[in-house]
This record gives structure tokens, C-alpha cells and sequence, in this order.
């Protein structure tokens, strides 16, 4: 079989994403005959059909689907590639893409970022975000090679490697009478407004609560979901309720009137992680290793060592 123009696959692609041939020759910049034009030249070329046209909708085959997966690998190891060559242009000896949940302690990133590898001085490390089960699809596809995230389900083709663990923080108003409490339990806020961030945050800890509150019998009076730590101190103001964050967001907004109290559930905490795949390059091998005794050094003596492993 001849080589396929990457710019085959990338309409291939692009078609799949939009099941329309309009919206993916204007998002290509391409007339629609033209676009037309190369998925017919790239069925010809693998004989086999990708898709499947009527006047309303276009519906992939199975062979297509196939196609288009390992497709969007190709096109994230080139796209790589090309921004790998530019950066050792400019010096770097090594890039490395690093996802990061914004759930997760900036201070974790910072400290992962600034870990100096002997083997590697001058690599530059690119940082993206996103919720962590996107992230742990984006390493297991690799389009990342690492990503710190709190710990989600387990993938057969990853390791999480764990680096810090820590309670969940309930936010109230400084008169509200679980004020007085140095702790907060669930059964604590029953029958009061919860704030919650939104379940696609972090589902594995939303359910976590969920099903805690289930098996206690308590019930909120009325629940609201947020993405950041700031719209859930503005409910607390206006509500009256409790809002469950992790300890940075509660700590950045526990002011002017605002209080946070740990959440006293052995069964809710957060565990964060760095997701690697288990086929790992020597350069991210040597990140983790390094990150791993970092952390441990930096712990206090009285809290023992981090349950940490590689």
C-alpha cells in the first residue's frame, strides 16, 4: 500500500468529528467537493469505506472508526514532533508534556516542574490542563507522556504512582453554628444547602460523597455544582450551606466572613497521582523517581514517609 498524505487523514479525521462534510471543509478551510474529493481518494487508497453518506447525516463504518482512532495518534505524534524539533532548535535537550488538574495543589505542579534531572538539564516541560479523566485518556493515548491528577479508575495500560493524600475541606460562614466544630462529618451537614463541584471534576470523589450520604440517610435541602472554588464561596454566602473543596480552593477563599473545616470521612479522600503508561520512556521514568524523592524529603519527620511508590 502507497504512503497516505497526512493531509488524507486529517480530513478523515476532521469529518469524523463533525459527521458533516459542510462543517469539516469550512473548519478545513477546503471547499466541500475538494474535501469530498480526498476521503474518496483515501477509501480508494485502503479499499475499504470510511463512511457512509446520506442527504441529511453522515454515519461512520466500523472499518472507519478503526481508521480514524489510530488516526488521531498519527496526527498527535506529528503534530509532536514538529513542536519536538522547534524546542531542540531553541535549546532544549528533552520535551516533556505534562497535564495537570486544576483539582490537584498548585503547589504539587510547581515542585513536579522544578525537579532537576541530571541526565536531562535542559529539558523543557510544556503544561497542560484539563479534568482528570480526560487527562488519564490523553496519557493512555499519548498524547501526554505524564499527568498529575487526584486518582481515578484504574487503566490496564497505566500506573499511578501516588504523591500526596489529603481530606476534602468544607467551607462555611464564620456564624454558621458547625463553626464552632474543629471538624466537620457528613452527617454534620444534613439538612443544609451542599455546593459541590460539578461531577465531571472528579467523579470518582463526587460519587464518593453521594453514596456516603446515601448510607448515612442524610439528604441536602438543595445541592449546587460549581467549577471553581470562588462561585462556591458566593453560594455559601447566599445560601447559608456548605461547600466541599479541595484544601486549596477552600484555603484561597476561606476569607471575609468565609471558614473552612477538614471533612472527617476516612472513605472521601483525595489521592493525587502522576499517571504514567507502563511503557514509559526513561525521561519520564526518571521524573517520577525524582518527583517521588523530593516529596519525600520535603515531608516533615512527624508525618512519616508519603506512601509513595514507583
Amino acid at each position: 500500500m502507497s504512503q497516505i498524505d497526512l493531509r488524507l487523514i486529517r480530513a478523515a479525521v476532521t469529518v469524523a468529528e463533525e459527521l458533516s462534510f459542510s462543517r469539516a471543509a469550512l473548519k478545513l478551510h477546503v471547499s466541500q467537493p475538494a474535501l469530498t474529493k480526498q476521503i474518496q481518494d483515501l477509501e480508494a487508497t485502503l479499499q475499504v469505506p470510511l463512511f457512509i453518506r446520506d442527504r441529511q447525516r453522515v454515519h461512520m463504518t466500523d472499518a472507519g472508526r478503526a481508521f480514524v482512532e489510530e488516526s488521531k495518534l498519527a496526527l498527535i505524534h506529528q503534530e509532536r514532533a514538529v513542536e519536538v524539533a522547534r524546542s531542540v532548535a531553541k535549546g532544549a535537550e528533552a520535551v516533556l508534556n505534562l497535564g495537570q488538574s486544576p483539582f490537584v495543589d498548585p503547589f504539587l505542579t510547581s515542585l513536579v516542574t522544578s525537579v532537576h534531572l541530571p541526565l536531562f538539564p535542559e529539558l523543557r516541560i510544556n503544561i497542560s490542563s484539563d479534568y482528570g479523566a480526560e487527562l488519564m485518556r490523553r496519557v493512555a493515548s499519548g498524547e501526554l507522556e505524564i499527568a498529575l491528577l487526584t486518582a481515578g479508575p484504574e487503566l490496564p495500560q497505566l500506573t499511578q504512582v501516588e504523591v500526596a493524600t489529603s481530606p476534602l475541606y468544607v467551607l462555611i460562614s464564620e456564624t454558621s453554628p458547625l463553626a464552632v466544630q474543629r471538624t466537620l462529618r457528613l452527617r454534620d451537614l444534613d439538612e443544609i444547602p451542599w455546593i459541590l463541584f460539578a461531577r465531571q471534576v472528579h467523579p470518582m470523589l463526587y460519587d464518593a460523597i453521594h453514596e456516603r450520604a446515601i448510607s448515612l440517610g442524610i439528604a441536602a435541602t438543595e445541592r449546587h455544582h460549581v467549577t471553581s472554588a470562588e462561585q462556591a464561596a458566593q453560594l455559601v454566602f447566599r445560601t447559608g450551606g456548605a461547600a466541599i473543596l479541595n484544601k486549596h480552593g477552600a484555603w484561597r477563599v476561606a476569607m471575609d466572613g468565609l471558614t473552612m473545616r477538614p471533612l472527617d470521612e476516612p472513605e472521601i479522600v483525595m489521592r493525587t497521582v502522576l499517571a504514567v503508561r507502563n511503557d514509559a520512556s526513561r525521561l519520564v521514568s526518571e521524573l517520577v523517581r525524582a518527583t517521588v524523592r523530593k516529596l519525600t524529603r520535603l515531608s516533615a519527620p512527624s508525618q512519616g514517609t508519603l506512601p509513595l511508590g514507583v
